[in-house]
């Protein structure tokens, strides 16, 4: 299996807070991560080191062995990124949308719009202005963008967060089925729930440090109860 990333010692504070404190994970092509914490834990910044959006102040992000910013313009063409609130040009269709975003990545395949459109089950809503939709179909227009150029790696920071169970749902079907596609991905999520059905390993984190990882058996097998974990 090819490692595609590699984090090694990754330390960032923010004056007293240390928001990531001493991280290594190393992660192959195809695994689903979780990353599980309240907040504050550290998922959020650590998420956004991975991205390129913050430096570490220390320690080292490596994807395919290589440092970020040696090969930031190809590798951002590799990541597919949905961040906790994503905002959009209300007076847009969802197609002009998905187009627009493609034209970003320089994608080719004119088609892809309209495949993603499919893929998140937005195709009867392509010429609704993206203000029209409800907050789960914004989400899925959201994780759609961040399919847009076919990711090898996609970074989800919180991605159901205050969607009712059943767009809830929604949204894990489409993330489960990229799977038989090869796709890496980290989810970052509050829901226990989220992450055993969507992922084979999770990570607990707690003040900027990983506290317990596993498969969820291996967890409560080591822990007894996960929950006690999560409330550290």
């Amino acid at each position: 299996m090819e490692t595609l990333l590699q984090i090694s010692n990754v330390k960032k504070y923010f004056k007293n807070v240390k928001a990531v404190d001493g991280i290594s994970l190393e992660i192959d092509s195809g695994d689903y991560v979780a990353l599980l914490g309240p907040n504050g834990a550290g998922k959020t910044t650590l998420i956004e080191m991975i991205e390129g959006i913050q430096n570490p102040d220390s320690g080292e992000i490596l994807f395919y062995g290589s440092p970020f910013r040696k090969s930031e313009r190809s590798l951002r063409g590799i990541m597919g990124i949905s961040l906790q609130e994503t905002r959009f040009i209300d007076k847009i269709t969802v197609f002009e949308t998905l187009d627009l975003f493609s034209s970003f990545y320089g994608v080719r395949d004119r088609t892809r719009p309209a495949e993603v459109m499919d893929l998140i089950g937005l195709s009867e809503k392509r010429d609704s202005y993206v203000m029209n939709l409800s907050g789960g179909q914004r989400q899925r227009l959201a994780l759609g963008l961040a399919l847009i150029n076919r990711p090898r790696i996609l970074l989800l920071d919180e991605p159901t967060t205050g969607l009712d169970p059943n767009s809830r749902r929604e949204i894990w079907a489409i993330i489960k089925g990229l799977r038989k596609d090869g796709t890496t991905m980290i989810l970052t999520t509050h829901y226990m729930e989220e992450a055993e059905y969507l992922c084979e390993k999770i990570i607990i984190m707690h003040e900027g440090r990983f506290i317990a990882e596993g498969s969820l058996d291996e967890l409560r097998e080591r822990y007894g109860s996960v929950e006690v974990l999560e409330m550290t």
